[in-house]
């Protein structure tokens, strides 16, 4: 307790009283993230500048304690879990749109904004920030860009990186520097591209340039009812081999349409066995012909229904019911735990069948709901943790779960990240050569070992036996 005093003593030099928490009861909310880990640390400080960051940053050199940047603590991988205890340096009071510069379209902000303030902020003028996570009510930019999230229009607009032309990063040496800028293409590394998904292991994000987009002048959203997740699942692969990319589609199977529609009545079909939720963008010239199009490749496909919605409120209904989709799993379950892989579009029917199979080996619903246009799957195992060893049971199934993406030629992340959750399963699609040069990396950036300690990095005596048996990867063997 006396450390942990001096150390608040410390950073109240620095930030202020009134920005500093220490108490346990204060610190208690510090302790967890959106995913199932959990670690409290020694002390929270609330910057509000990156001078003040920085001071931090060269306080923990001195005293030798780790410390993890957090935004609004929507993570799903255990990224700003302090698991080393340490300084949380949180941004809550960071939280500033700095610049809107319209002519270039471009703004600055700072890394505590929430997502969807910015595309509030430029609503009136007709444009927005388009990387939408679901969680984008409450994740923040600095998360964003930690975790690199993507989501439901990824498929046409790509992921974070895709949207960020700068940074200023407080560097684990604790130095002020500035990566990017406003133009397309600086020259050098793309510092900025490495920063964006090292999930806050290589530094600090105290402001981001990002690039803001003028919206589309016809916005089209379709429901597709199936009876099979099968079915639904081909339609995906047809529709992007029919040479159409819509700036999304959703795919959500009969549990979490009972789920969802228990939550939000936007007029989810409870019994269907799946539904994909397409959404078109783009010229109003032309439009009618691309919505008849998909209609067409629906049907050949089985659709029980096609639905076009009539007006914003239906479109705005539709996206509420998949953007809180995991919220709603409260309805139908006590907790739940939802991963996040990746495999190539093709494999879905064959990886839907593997989850299924693994549902059923541990006697565990999963529900599925996920960005199916880049076959970025988000499973979720409903179970009870006032159960014993009902915890423990969701994890093996997501481990396994995992290892069917990774055998299917996928990844383990799409846009959740790595953190603690999954630092372990790494062998699985990385050889000891590639995990190798990660270590050199964050080595070459981090040499203390502070910023954001083990995450992403797999450590000795994980849940993965690490003889190469195929392909050069690791096999899993149990968590």
């Amino acid at each position: 307790m006396a450390e942990r005093r001096a150390l608040a003593e410390r950073l109240i030099e620095i930030v202020g009283a009134e920005s500093v928490l220490w108490d346990d009861y204060d610190l208690m909310i510090y302790e967890y993230d959106a995913s199932v880990d959990q670690a409290a640390p020694d002390a929270v400080a609330l910057p509000s500048s990156a001078e003040q960051v920085a001071a931090i940053v060269r306080l923990c050199i001195r005293e030798s304690v780790p410390y993890v940047a957090r935004g609004a603590g929507t993570g799903l991988s255990g990224g700003s879990i302090p698991l080393d205890g340490g300084v949380v340096i949180g941004f809550s009071k960071l939280n500033r749109i700095l610049e809107i510069d319209l002519e270039n379209m471009r703004a600055i902000v700072e890394p505590g904004v929430v997502n969807l303030h910015i595309s509030n902020a430029l609503a009136r003028d007709g444009l927005y920030y388009v990387p939408d996570p679901s969680s984008q009510k409450a994740s923040t930019i600095g998360g964003n860009v930690g975790e690199n999230s993507g989501g439901p229009h990824t498929l046409m607009y790509g992921v974070t990186v895709n949207h960020v032309l700068g940074l200023e990063i407080v560097t684990p040496d604790g130095e002020i520097i500035h990566t990017g800028g406003k133009a397309v293409d600086a020259p050098g590394y793309d510092l900025t591209g490495l920063f964006c998904g090292s999930e806050g292991t290589m530094g600090i994000v105290t402001k981001v340039i990002v690039k803001i987009t003028p919206v589309t002048e016809e916005v089209k959203t379709l429901l597709g009812v199936f009876e099979t997740v099968e079915d639904a699942s081909q339609t995906v692969s047809d529709i992007i081999a029919s040479g159409v990319i819509p700036a999304a589609l959703e795919m959500m199977d009969q549990l979490s349409l009972q789920a969802v529609e228990q939550a939000t009545r936007a007029g989810y079909p409870t019994d269907a066995g799946a539904v994909l939720l397409v959404e078109l963008e783009g010229m109003r010239e032309g439009m009618e012909d691309q919505i008849e199009g998909i209609r067409a490749i629906c049907g050949r496909n089985r659709a029980r229904e096609v639905r076009v919605a009539q007006s914003a409120r239906e479109r705005q209904l539709l996206w509420a019911g998949r953007k809180n989709a995991f919220s709603a799993m409260g309805r139908i379950s006590p907790d739940f735990y939802v991963m996040d892989g990746v495999i190539p579009r093709t494999r879905l029917p064959e990886v839907l069948r593997g989850i299924k199979a693994v549902s059923e080996k541990y006697g565990l619903r999963v529900a599925n709901v996920f960005h199916a246009g880049d076959g970025n799957l988000h499973p979720l195992c409903l179970f009870d943790g006032d159960i014993p060893g009902q915890m423990d049971l969701a994890r093996q199934i997501g481990a396994e779960i995992l290892k069917i993406c990774a055998d299917a030629g996928g990844a383990l992340t799409g846009e959740h990240g790595i953190g603690v959750e999954k630092r372990d399963l790494m062998p699985l699609v990385y050889r000891e050569a590639d995990l190798d040069v990660m270590r050199r990396v964050k080595r070459a950036w981090d040499p203390r070992g502070l910023c954001n300690p083990g995450k992403v990095i797999p450590t000795p005596g994980g849940c993965v036996d690490v003889t190469e048996t195929r392909h050069g990867r690791a096999v899993l063997v149990g968590w």
